[in-house]
C-alpha cells in the first residue's frame, strides 16, 4: 500500500510542493500515527517504528501499549531507527526534482549513562573544581540542547545532587557553587524543592548574595528562578525579607540586554508580592521603577511578559508607597494606558485598569492625562468584550473615577448608560 504525500500540492510538516501525481510516499516511510512521512524514525519495543514526535505525544497521553500491536510496551525506550532513516532520507534526494526536501538528520537524545557520569563527576567533592565545572557546562548545554535532553537530565536525582552542589560553601567551591546555580536556571526545582531551600535560612541568604551581586547573569537568573517555584505563603514572607534578595531581583529586570533576565526578574517579584508584606519591601528596593522602565519594551514582545508585568505594577501600588512610586516615574499613566490598547490581552488590559484605579484616583491631574492618552476608548472596549466580571468591575470602576476628568464637549460626559450595572 502506498499512499499519496501530505495532500494535494503539499508534504506534510515540511510544506514542500509536490506533483502528487508523480510523487507518493512509500507505506512503510510513513508513521502509523500521524500517517506522514517520518523525520526521526524511532522502534519501540513491540518492534514497531515510528516518528519519535507521535510516539511520545502518544505516551504523554497515559497511553501504555503499542499503537499498531496493542501489546503492553515493556518499556518507553526509543531506539533510533537509522537504516530506515537513511532511506528516507535518500528517497527525498531522488524526488527532489518535485520539490521534496532532504529531511535533517535529527540529533539524538542525551544519553542517561553519560549523564549519570557527569553528574557523579559533577559531585566529587574531592575531584579538581574545573573538573567539576566541565561537568557542569556539560550537562547544561545539554539541557539547553532540546526538550527530549531536558527531559533526561532534569531528574529528581540529578536535581537535589545540583542543588547541593548550588549551595556548597567554601572559597575553592564558589565557582563550582555558581555553575551549579546556572545549570538550575535551565532545569528549575520543583514547589517542594523550592519550599526545602526556602525553609533553610543560610541558604535563603545564599540566594540573595548571588542575586544581589553575583559576576555571573546565568547564576543570578538561576537563583531567581528558585524564587519563583516558592509557593507557600509562608516561604514567600520569609524569602522575600531576606536582606538584599528583593534588590538582587530589581537588578535583573534592570539588567540591560538580556531579556530573560528581566522576564526572570519581574517574575520573581510577582510571586513574592503576592504576599502582602512583601510589597512594601519591593517597593522599597524600587521594583515598581524598574517593571514600568522595562513595560515598553514588554509592549512588543511575549504577551505573558506584559501581563506578569503590569500584574506585578498592580501588586505594587497596593503596598505602602506603593503609589507614589509609580506616581514618580515619568509618563506611567500613559506607559499604562499604552499597554492596555493595540494587542493586548484581556489580563493585561485589566492588571493596567486596576493599578490606574489607584493610580489617578485623587489626581484630577493624573485622571486628565490619562483621559487625553485615550484610555476611554480601551475602557468601553473592555466593557463591551465580554471580558470577564472582575476585569469588567475593575473598568466600570475607573470609568468612574475618571468621569469628572472628560471634557464637557464630550457626550460621554453626559450619560452614565455604560456604567450601568455598577
Amino acid at each position: 500500500m502506498r499512499g499519496e504525500v501530505g495532500g494535494r500540492g503539499q508534504l506534510g510538516r515540511g510544506g514542500m510542493q509536490l506533483d502528487v501525481e508523480e510523487v507518493q510516499i512509500p507505506y512503510h516511510f510513513r508513521c502509523p500515527i500521524s500517517l506522514e512521512l517520518m523525520r526521526d524514525p524511532v522502534t519501540v519495543s513491540t518492534g514497531q517504528t515510528y516518528d519519535r514526535g507521535s510516539i511520545e505525544a502518544w505516551a504523554a497521553m497515559g497511553n501504555t501499549t503499542c499503537p499498531v500491536t496493542r501489546a503492553l510496551l515493556a518499556d518507553f525506550t526509543l531506539i533510533p531507527n537509522h537504516t530506515l532513516r537513511r532511506l528516507i532520507q535518500d528517497w527525498c534526494v531522488a524526488h527532489r526534482a518535485h520539490g521534496v526536501e532532504r529531511i535533517p538528520t535529527p540529533k539524538q537524545p542525551a544519553d542517561p549513562v553519560v549523564v549519570r557520569f557527569l553528574v557523579a563527576q559533577a559531585a566529587a567533592a574531592d575531584s579538581e573544581p574545573s573538573a567539576r565545572i566541565s561537568a557542569l557546562r556539560r550537562l547544561r548545554n545539554l539541557a539547553r540542547e532540546s526538550e527530549m535532553n531536558r527531559a533526561v537530565v532534569s531528574t529528581r536525582e540529578t536535581r537535589q545532587v545540583v542543588v547541593e552542589i548550588a549551595f556548597e560553601e567554601g572559597g575553592a567551591n564558589s565557582d563550582v557553587a555558581a555553575e551549579a546555580m546556572e545549570v538550575l536556571a535551565v532545569m528549575p526545582m520543583t514547589e517542594g524543592e523550592s519550599e526545602a531551600v526556602a525553609a533553610r535560612r543560610d541558604r535563603v541568604a545564599k540566594l540573595a548574595a548571588v542575586l544581589r551581586g553575583h559576576r555571573s547573569t546565568e547564576a543570578r537568573i538561576g537563583a531567581a528562578v528558585m524564587v519563583e517555584t516558592v509557593r507557600s505563603a509562608v516561604a514567600r514572607e520569609a524569602v522575600g525579607g531576606e536582606p538584599g534578595l528583593m534588590e538582587g531581583l530589581v537588578s535583573l529586570v534592570e539588567e540591560k540586554g538580556n531579556s530573560r533576565a528581566v522576564r526572570v526578574g519581574v517574575r520573581g517579584l510577582f510571586s513574592l508580592c503576592l504576599a502582602k508584606e512583601n510589597r512594601g519591601r519591593a517597593v522599597a528596593a524600587g521594583a515598581a521603577e524598574a517593571v514600568l522602565r522595562r513595560m515598553r519594551e514588554m509592549c512588543f514582545g511575549e504577551r505573558g511578559d506584559l501581563e506578569r508585568a503590569l500584574a506585578t505594577v498592580e501588586l505594587l501600588c497596593r503596598g505602602e508607597g506603593g503609589r507614589e512610586a509609580v506616581v514618580r516615574v515619568e509618563g506611567a499613566v500613559k506607559t499604562m494606558v499604552r499597554a492596555m490598547a493595540g494587542k493586548a490581552t484581556e489580563r493585561a488590559a485589566e492588571h493596567a485598569a486596576g493599578a490606574l484605579v489607584v493610580v489617578v484616583g485623587g489626581s484630577e491631574a493624573l485622571q486628565q492625562e490619562a483621559v487625553a492618552s485615550g484610555v476611554v476608548t480601551q475602557l468601553l472596549l473592555m466593557v463591551q468584550s465580554g471580558c470577564s466580571e472582575r476585569a469588567r468591575r475593575k473598568a466600570q470602576t475607573l470609568l468612574k473615577v475618571l468621569q469628572p476628568a472628560w471634557a464637557l464637549q464630550d457626550s460621554l460626559a453626559n450619560s452614565d448608560d455604560f456604567l450601568q450595572p455598577f
